[in-house]
């Protein structure tokens, strides 16, 4: 039940029906644990702190729960290393594929296209086509460790090749097609592939992007490929390209129905490669393994979704981001994922609701962001579609801010707002939602199970304050290495410098008895006069604003004692610019302090992100302290490189400025 739709800050603005609470799938396990004989109290906190004191039996019975099959003896459920040689059910095996494919049927996807058109694939035909593409490729040599890659948009042939490479033990890596060439080159040249699978073109926006010569230039990069696969269904207005290589289409490699052969791989053997985002330098390429990855995808997605079998999961998620594994994970808990290509919000950004609406979707996921412009807006989603079937929104990608909080429960309805937070680095999340405890405005409800989030001040003390977000038990699904790492020393330099043995996750976090608060990147935080403040504080009173569109602060150390700390804004149309400016000052004086007054307030057209949302804040940082914009970006890997370029100049101009007597 809603309690109070215009509840302040740390206030419950909603409950669950403790009539329901019995029925969700954390109370389900909290009674699978019990039957076990675990003396579990009642209760999220005891479930939790029962999972991260023990963790190697919340581990092993949540595999259990989930259904999770490993073959191989019995023994510990992890080695004794510490992080992050860790390794989880050493000696037992599994295979990720087999798990999301075994024993269902009925609706395994919805896709939907750009256009309006609904297809649904079933398991049947989704095992055929797995099967048949596991098939080819095991016929050109691919093998245990080969890497087989694509170039795909959101649609079933991404999720039908992710799970074929899975099925015979290669390693899969995908990369959006509006990623730049030099973007996807420093990627995958990093993989040496095997085989890549790629569209020519794709639609976005109501258009055909033919992107024959991108293709081109990628594979001319890539000389240890054999083969291409062509998959030209979802733009037929571009054709395939001339190219020196073995190629054959995909209807050729799908035409006759294979039943898929599952190979038995160890719990740790690689699955995929993430990358990050890749702004400054060579991207990370984040290696997962099968076990990990499924556990923990298996976790948030039951846990922190509440999603049960049947249930319609859409996530508004591009290839590129981690998120839109957790799509094609979601057939392992029984749920059928709704796949959007091309632009989710063309042409406008009502159509996110409608699609919600019209495949009576139980969860949805966006971002942040997505919810800040819609309440820049006049939607009201629950009086203009038929939302019964949404039970949850899941919220990621940035801090939701607390008017994004109070703009959902008073424009969509009774729902579960799960806002979470996590990363590409364990493909999960470190905390979330709990469908069984109550949400706060501008606050994460839990840590997620299984996850031992502190936060701990610089000298290493935990703290019950803001400090660095830190993991201090080992999980699953932490990467098993770095692609190309050899002796490990990027990896432990990512995350184990800091606090030797223990994950510092580079997030600022405050945990308190109201929740969890994400405060922006430590590397990015604010400190003025000794005091630090994270980028989420500002922005969530700053975007509050209807004249403000979008912001990025920046807290930039120029010069031996020089501090600069400018306001990046985008006004909302119609906006004056001095209005904004006065309307800004008020609300950091009133809701924060006068000492986090921007010391500049520039209005851009726009703020820079990553192709997978991320406001680019230490990028931009770098070119206010004098660095070059190709040492701290990979234009491709941006969502718009000529603002990004607005930004160097400025910071050129303002370099200058400073300098001058």
């Amino acid at each position: 039940m809603i309690v109070n739709p215009a509840a302040y800050d740390g206030d419950i603005i909603w409950q669950p029906d403790p009539a329901t609470a019995a029925d969700t799938q954390v109370e389900r396990f909290a009674e699978f644990v019990r039957g076990r004989g675990v003396p579990l109290e009642a209760g999220y906190q005891a479930l939790w702190q029962w999972s991260v004191d023990d963790s190697d039996a919340f581990w092993s019975l949540f595999a259990e729960f989930a259904g999770v099959r490993l073959g191989g003896p019995a023994g510990p459920v992890r080695n004794a290393a510490p992080m992050p040689d860790t390794r989880w059910f050493p000696g037992r095996t599994l295979n990720f594929a087999r798990h999301l494919l075994d024993g269902r049927d009925g609706t395994a996807i919805i896709a939907v296209s750009e256009d309006g058109t609904v297809e649904e694939v079933s398991f049947d035909a989704l095992r055929a086509q797995v099967g048949a593409l596991a098939s080819h490729l095991r016929s050109l040599g691919v093998g245990y460790g080969d890497r087989v890659v694509a170039l795909l948009p959101n649609i079933p042939e991404a999720m039908v090749a992710l799970l074929a490479t899975a099925a015979i033990g290669a390693i899969w890596s995908v990369c959006s097609p509006e990623f730049g060439p030099g973007a996807i080159v420093s990627r995958f040249q990093q993989l040496e592939p095997t085989v890549v699978l790629a569209a020519p073109g794709y639609r976005l926006g109501g258009n055909d992007r033919d992107r024959r010569a991108e293709v081109t230039q990628i594979l001319a990069a890539l000389p240890s490929v054999v083969e291409i696969i062509w998959v030209t269904g979802r733009a037929n207005s571009v054709p395939v390209p001339e190219i020196a290589l073995s190629t054959v289409s995909w209807e050729e490699v799908v035409a006759v129905p294979v039943d898929p052969e599952y190979s038995d791989v160890e719990f740790s053997h690689p699955l995929w490669v993430l990358f990050s985002s890749g702004t400054t330098g060579v991207p990370k390429g984040i290696v997962h393994g099968h076990g990990g990855a499924l556990l923990e995808g298996l976790q948030m997605l039951l846990f922190g979704g509440d999603l049960h079998p049947a249930d319609r999961y859409f996530s508004v998620a591009s290839t590129s981001w981690v998120v839109w594994n957790s799509l094609v994970t979601s057939i392992g808990v029984g749920a059928i994922p709704v796949l959007v290509d091309g632009n989710p919000t063309y042409p406008s950004i009502d159509r996110v609701w409608a699609i919600a609406a019209e495949t009576g979707a139980a969860v949805l996921g966006v971002g942040a962001g997505f919810v800040h412009a819609c309440a820049k807006t006049h939607l009201v989603p629950q009086r203009d579609h038929d939302l019964r079937a949404l039970r949850c929104i899941q919220v990621t990608g940035s801090p939701l801010s607390a008017d994004g909080f109070r703009w959902v429960y008073r424009n969509v309805g009774d729902v579960w707002l799960a806002s979470m937070s996590g990363g590409t680095d364990i493909a999960g999340c470190f905390v979330g939602g709990a469908p069984t405890e109550p949400v706060r405005v501008g606050y994460i409800q839990v840590p997620a199970l299984g996850v031992k989030v502190e936060s701990w001040d610089d000298a290493g003390k935990s703290t019950t304050g803001k400090g660095e977000l830190v993991i201090t038990e080992a999980m699953p699904s932490m990467p098993l290495c770095f692609w190309g790492d050899t002796d490990g020393t990027r990896y432990r330099s990512s995350y184990f410098e800091t606090f030797p043995g223990v994950w510092r996750h580079g997030d600022f976090i405050e945990l308190s008895e109201r929740g969890i608060l994400i405060l922006g990147r430590s590397d990015s935080t604010l400190n003025r006069n000794g005091i630090r403040l994270g980028s989420a504080d500002i922005y969530a009173v700053v975007e509050a604003l209807q004249e403000i569109a979008e912001s990025m602060v920046i807290g930039a150390e120029i010069g031996p004692e020089g501090y600069y700390m400018p306001l990046f804004v985008k006004l909302t149309e119609g906006t004056d610019e001095d209005a904004a400016k006065a309307a800004v000052t008020e609300a950091i004086r009133v809701h924060l302090s006068a000492r986090y007054l921007p010391d500049e307030f520039i209005v851009m057209r726009g703020i820079p992100h990553t192709k997978t949302g991320k406001k680019l804040e230490v990028p931009v940082k770098r070119l206010l302290q004098g660095a070059s914009l190709g040492d701290v970006a990979d234009l491709g890997a941006v969502d718009d490189p000529t603002l990004l370029e607005e930004y160097a100049a400025f910071a050129t101009a303002k370099a200058r400025a400073l300098a001058a007597p």
